[in-house]
Parts: C-alpha cells; structure tokens; sequence
C-alpha cells in the first residue's frame, strides 16, 4: 500500500511543480491554492471514478483494452489519439525546459554561452537514449532521482521557509488581466495533477483491492497537494508574485532568483539539483511511455534497426518544438490539459454512464451519481477553455 501510495504521488510529483509558481504568480497565494485545492478534488473524483470503471470492467485491464470494451474502437481510437498528443506535448514541455537549465549550467558552472538548439539536441542525445534502453534502466535510474528529489525538497523548502516575507504573501491578485490569468494558470495546475495513467497497474498489482485501492488514491493525490502548497509558499513568499510573473515563464529566471535569496552556498546548490532532479525524472517516465507506446502502434521490431525507428518517431515530433518554441516550458504544459481531460474526465465520465445502467448494486461505485458525472464534465470543459482561450 505505502509503495502505491508513492507510485501515485511520485507521478504527479515533477517538472509541473517548477511550472506551479510561473503559472500562477500573478493570482495571488491564497487564490493560487484555493485552484489548487479545486482541481485535486476533480483529480481526486476522477480517480475513483476510473477505479469504478476499471473493477467493473476486469482487473488486470490496461486503460486501451478497458476502453475498448466499453466503447469500443472508436473510444480506443480516441484513447490512443489523446494519450499520443499527451506524451509528445509533455516530452515537448520538459525538453524546452531541461534545454534551458542546461544552458544556465554551462554559463553559471563552465562560462559557456552554450546556444539554446544546441542545448535541446544535447539534453535529447544524451537523457532521451535511456528509453531505448527499457523500462529496467529507467526504474533504476528514476528511482535514485525521485528519492534526491525530494530529499532535496525538504532541504529546499526547510531552508527557505524562513525566507519567506509576510508582505510577500499578503500581495492580492493582479488587477490587470486577471481574467486571462486565471485562464493561464488553470491547465497548467490540471496538468500538474495527472497520475491518473497508472491506476490500471495498481489495481491489479493490489489484486482489486477496492478499500486500499481508495486510500492509496486519496492519500497518494493528496500528498503532492501538500508538496505543491509548500512549494507555492516558499516561492511566492520569498521571490514575489509579481517578479515570478515578470519572468515570462522562464525557468532559468526562478532558478536563479531562488538562489540568490538562499543564504548559504550549498542550498543554493540543492535548489538547482532538485530542478534538475524534477525535470529529468518526469521526462524519463514520459518518454519510456511514449517509447513503448510507439512502439507497439508501429509494431516495431526488437532489432537495432527497429530501435532507431521507434526512437526517432519518439523525439523527432518534440525536438521540433523545443527548437522553434524555446521559452515554451509552461505554455506546452498548459496546451497538454487538453488530451489529460479527453482521457481521465470526459471518456471515463461516457464509460460510467454506460456501465452504471447495465451493472448490478454490488460493485463499486463513487458518490455523487449523476452530478458529480455533470460537475466533472462542466469543470473539464471549463479548462479545455481556458486553455483555447490562452493560445487564441
């Protein structure tokens, strides 16, 4: 059960917590986490819910199989259109993101003015061949980095804390365009949510256990809330709101702020690291999936040849992007929302109402019936509309 738990937290935990506090500083922290709060809850929900769809349908069922026997080839179409998009647009997100680091690495650590594509073709040749080498070395490699992560993140955080300035956090909302930033920070934070894609796997390695397979969703969403209200504090709290808006979305620009205001060399040190660590081990499991994913659509064989293909098609599609979008970390974050509420709001919230008609009182079923489905929906078109709206 504590292994679940940590499997659910650790995927939502990573490189969307460094886009949190650039997504969101123009609101204000009480706003911020107020939106916080409200999407894990609809995070949460739709959790249980996939749960209900996925007891009732078979356990041992991966997510493509379980839409397909619920709606379909056409829902299966959808599935595998939705979770494609996903993957190319996070791989994308993190690229942008880890190739800007990188450059703040050669110029702050080797004085080298190292150029942004040449940064993004590095960071891919280099961190992008581990999903080539399976899912064995990405475990053991993830698994050390998740663990300094956030070892680092209590550092970070107990460090800071005290940094942290009253009037900092008393600073209300933008007036200025607050509308277009609530509409900015809301897919970003829906995206900062998304652990809905190993419920399958955990429900069949708790062998449908449907009490602990609750309590390791609930505990497991509700541990990264905390992680992200932490982070919101000591970084609003300490660099500002406004300054943090002021940086345009760029990473190396909060990095950088968060060193200066530590006080002492070796936090300063922990606070790249754990930027470094966030980003590299978010986009080792996107790209292991995508890997696989791709692989299995173009049944690509287990040759050396095989491989190069498989690989290319992985990373050409978000190497494109990362070169002609450089500053586009959060804004590739936010487009992501899109297929994230196709797959885990509107296709389970069609699922269940297929399902709930036709299965007897026996089996499991999350509260709230039919406007908790409605609710859920409403909220899911609301962010796929913030998101239109930021990029119109």
């Amino acid at each position: 059960m504590l292994g679940s738990i940590a499997i659910v937290a650790g995927t939502a935990i990573g490189a969307g917590m460094l886009a949190l506090p650039l997504a969101t500083a123009a609101l204000g922290i009480i706003p911020a986490i107020l939106l916080l709060v409200l999407i894990w809850g609809v995070s949460a929900y739709t959790s249980l819910l996939m749960l209900e769809i996925n007891l009732r349908t078979g356990v041992g069922d991966n997510v493509h199989a379980i839409t397909g026997k619920v709606l379909g080839k056409r829902g299966q179409l959808i599935q595998g259109a939705s979770f494609l998009s996903l993957l190319f647009a996070l791989t994308a997100a993190y690229l942008t993101g880890g190739s800007s680091l990188l450059v703040l690495k050669a110029e702050t650590m080797f004085d080298v003015a190292l150029d942004n594509q040449a940064a993004v073709v590095l960071f891919t040749l280099t961190l992008g061949l581990f999903a080539a080498f399976g899912v064995a070395w990405v475990d053991k490699v993830s698994r050390i980095l998740f663990s300094l992560m956030i070892a680092l993140l209590v550092v970070t955080v107990g460090f800071l804390m005290p940094e942290v300035s009253p009037s900092q956090m008393a600073v209300a909302a933008m007036e200025e365009g607050n509308f277009d930033v609530w509409m900015a920070a809301i897919p970003v934070v829906f995206t900062s949510f998304g652990f809905h894609v190993c419920i399958a796997t955990l429900v069949r390695y708790l062998d449908g256990d449907t009490m602990t397979l609750r309590k390791v969703l609930l505990i497991g969403s509700t541990l990264p809330l905390l992680c992200y209200v932490l982070w919101l504090l000591v970084t609003l709290g300490t660099v500002g709101g406004e300054a943090i808006h002021g940086f345009a979305g760029s990473l190396p620009a909060l990095v950088s702020s968060l060193q200066e205001i530590a006080a002492q060399p070796w936090v300063s040190k922990c606070i790249s690291l754990f930027a470094d660590f966030a980003l590299v081990t978010s986009f080792l499991g996107v790209t292991l999936s995508l890997y696989d994913f791709i692989g299995e659509l173009t049944r690509a064989r287990p040759t050396i040849a095989g491989r190069i293909q498989t690989w290319l098609i992985t990373f050409i599609p978000p190497v494109l992007c990362a070169l002609y979008i450089p500053e586009g970390f959060v804004a590739v974050l936010g487009f992501a929302a899109i297929p994230l509420v196709v797959m885990i709001i509107f296709l389970p919230i069609v699922m269940a109402l297929k399902q709930r008609p036709q299965a007897d009182d026996s089996g499991y079923q999350v509260a709230g019936g039919t406007p908790a489905l409605a609710i859920a929906g409403l909220l899911g078109a609301v962010i796929i509309a913030s998101q239109l709206w930021v990029a119109l």
